[in-house]
């Protein structure tokens, strides 16, 4: 994948670039001084926003134990790892970047909203601890197969699924295979499913 900072150094997820990032995002009146100047507890941070960073692995993120969204966006991450800590988070944002495997979010059952458009994806599977997912985003990657759809039926509060992008939504019967096996979905594609379908 050809991105704009392909030139950069890959960069790894250090204590110095996660302080960097929660120090950026707090408040910047007196409670962001005050914690700026006592320092910063992770275990007391619940969201983070890494995206743009040149990320390659994910690391580091143990002492994030409340930590609710995570932002992973537009870095060059090529595996989902080192999550199991945050069994707190609601929001998990891994879009642009080189996965072509789910996996390593077993832990994650608070999880509603999942997004890991633009990747490598091949294979929609490893999702079954995910009981409460609400959003998936899996648009822009490379699944092919309808039998994919299948699976996706045992999660009983999945209202919205993008597949855009794919090769799968070339099939002439795309859409009314998605509705019969997924009868509660609200949006497909980022488009209201109407009644009658």
């Amino acid at each position: 994948m050809n991105r704009i900072y392909d030139s950069v150094e890959p960069r790894v997820m250090d204590d110095d670039l996660l302080k960097l990032a929660v120090g950026e995002q707090g408040p910047q009146e007196e409670a962001g001084q005050l914690a700026k100047q006592e320092g910063i507890l992770f275990k007391d941070v619940l969201s983070l926003q890494l995206d743009f960073q040149n990320i390659l692995r994910i690391d580091n993120l143990w002492q994030f134990e409340n930590l609710q969204k995570l932002q992973l966006d537009n870095n060059i991450i090529e595996k989902i790892e080192g999550l199991e800590n945050l069994t707190q988070l609601v929001w998990l944002d891994l879009s642009f970047n080189n996965i072509k495997v789910i996996e390593g979010l077993d832990t994650l059952v608070n999880l509603e909203d999942l997004s890991l458009f633009n990747n490598r994806i091949s294979k929609i599977d490893s999702l079954d601890a995910l009981v409460k997912l609400q959003v998936l985003s899996l648009g822009n990657n490379q699944i092919d197969n309808l039998a994919n759809i299948i699976y996706l039926r045992q999660f009983k509060h999945l209202r919205t699924l993008s597949l855009s992008g794919n090769p799968i939504t070339q099939a002439d019967d795309y859409k009314m295979f998605v509705y019969s096996h997924l009868p509660d979905l609200v949006y497909l594609d980022f488009r209201r499913i109407d009644d009658h379908m």
